[in-house]
């Protein structure tokens, strides 16, 4: 036990004081938070910019249409015709032209209007417009069949369905979206955790191992408690390294937004413009739904996923570490792991997929499959936990795990062993299965 805690502090030791570490551990949060600030700034700004619109209806019937915006402005070019109107429009570098001509028919009128630009106009722009134009004509066939348009619009209802527990307890759509964003956050994080530290592990060894130095430390010491130390040693620095991220990252966003007056929510601004009518519906919709968001935090199983993220979290990024010091024990340099990175890699993405997608399912079959199976657990049962799992699942599923990792570290420990000592010669599978017998 002594030797393993030497090994540890060592490697702990080694990893913190690595002049890239401190480098990365300083600049990682610098480069987060600047990057956010940059998206939100440059939101800001292109949501500023005004985009001028000239438009030349010889239908006259949708002139009312349109009504300028904070970014949007409209100019009549009726009285040219259509080749001045380009011109004038190149020429003004106006964003674009939208060209309405005369039909008989609103069904082939529908089909004939244009939008003339330099580029390809913005999507959600023409989207708005068409929104525009379909509703005028729906409108005007309402009329048409001598019915009267307000009486109908009055007659508009927004419904809203309630959501309820079999219990008979209310439930709150703002639940479900702070489930999935706190499932994805925990799932994703440990995906990264294990990638980066992971391939740590195997590049820590694979430097001793072409240095020469490796035969020097096993000489005092049992393959077995060497590679445990290497991932123990590389985890608590990359624990180290993301808390130190989190809490300078919170504190620069922090006083960016004090200090500098940035507006991170700007990061929103690709979404819709929302009407007045629909901020105060939206308003009022929160503010009368606000007791049901707190009864949802009251009932969230924050001890529940707290406790599965440290348990997943170690498991996971134990397993496949272990893999990884096992890959660079049987290989003489980082080229020659590309051949066993895809076996490692394929789990991880295959969790990231499925519990991504099953969020619209978190109790069928898919789901609860991958949550128990060992290597996709750690990331997939995080991201079900929140919408709630019935104990026998997640005790099933931690079992397995520990299971699985106890069975991982043994065979990583035979091909550590010696894949150490191995020089000078590419390992097959069919050799490492060899190994595996020794």
């Amino acid at each position: 036990m002594y030797k393993l805690r030497l090994i540890i502090k060592r490697e702990f030791l080694a990893k913190v004081k690595n002049k890239s570490f401190i480098v990365m551990t300083i600049l990682s949060p610098i480069i987060m938070v600047g990057m956010v600030a940059l998206i939100a700034y440059l939101n800001v700004k292109n949501s500023e910019e005004v985009r001028t619109i000239a438009y030349i209806d010889n239908s006259d019937i949708f002139t009312d249409i349109f009504k300028d915006t904070k970014t949007t402005k409209y100019i009549n070019l009726n009285d040219l015709s259509l080749k001045e109107a380009k011109d004038k429009a190149l020429n003004s570098a106006y964003y674009g032209l939208l060209f309405i001509p005369k039909e008989d028919s609103l069904n082939v009128l529908a089909k004939s209007i244009s939008f003339y630009g330099e580029g390809s106009p913005s999507l959600n722009l023409i989207s708005n417009l068409e929104g525009k134009f379909q509703r005028k004509i729906r409108d005007l066939k309402i009329e048409k069949l001598g019915f009267d348009i307000a009486k109908i619009k009055a007659a508009s209802t927004n419904v809203e369905i309630n959501t309820e527990k079999y219990s008979g307890e209310k439930a709150s759509k703002i639940g479900s979206i702070l489930k999935m964003v706190a499932g994805g956050g925990f799932g994703y994080l440990i995906f990264m955790f294990i990638i980066i530290y992971g391939t740590s592990v195997m590049r820590s060894v694979i430097e001793e191992k072409t240095n020469r130095i490796i035969e020097v430390i096993i000489s005092s010491v049992k393959p077995f408690k060497l590679m445990l130390g290497k991932i123990l040693g590389n985890a608590l620095a990359g624990v180290l390294q993301f808390i130190i991220w989190i809490v300078s990252a919170s504190l620069l966003m922090i006083v960016i937004s004090s200090v500098l007056g940035a507006d991170f929510s700007a990061l929103s601004g690709n979404a819709p413009q929302l009407t007045p009518e629909m901020t105060a519906q939206m308003q009022e919709s929160v503010s009368g739904n606000l007791t049901l968001v707190l009864h949802e935090l009251k009932d969230f199983p924050f001890f529940t996923l707290f406790f599965s993220f440290i348990f997943y979290f170690l498991g996971g990024y134990l397993i496949y570490s272990s893999i990884y010091a096992a890959i660079g024990a049987a290989v003489d340099s980082e080229t020659d792991t590309q051949q066993f990175m895809l076996p490692v890699i394929l789990p991880l993405m295959v969790a990231i997929y499925v519990g991504f997608s099953i969020i619209e399912n978190p109790h069928g079959s898919i789901a609860v499959g991958f949550s128990i199976f060992p290597l996709t657990s750690p990331i997939v049962m995080l991201m079900r936990i929140p919408f709630g799992v019935p104990w026998w699942q997640i005790a099933t599923s931690m079992v397995l795990l520990l299971i699985t990792f106890l069975g991982v570290v043994w065979f990583a420990a035979k091909i550590y062993r010696v894949g150490i000592l191995m020089y000078g010669k590419k390992p097959s599978y069919k050799e490492i299965y060899k190994w595996l017998k020794y």
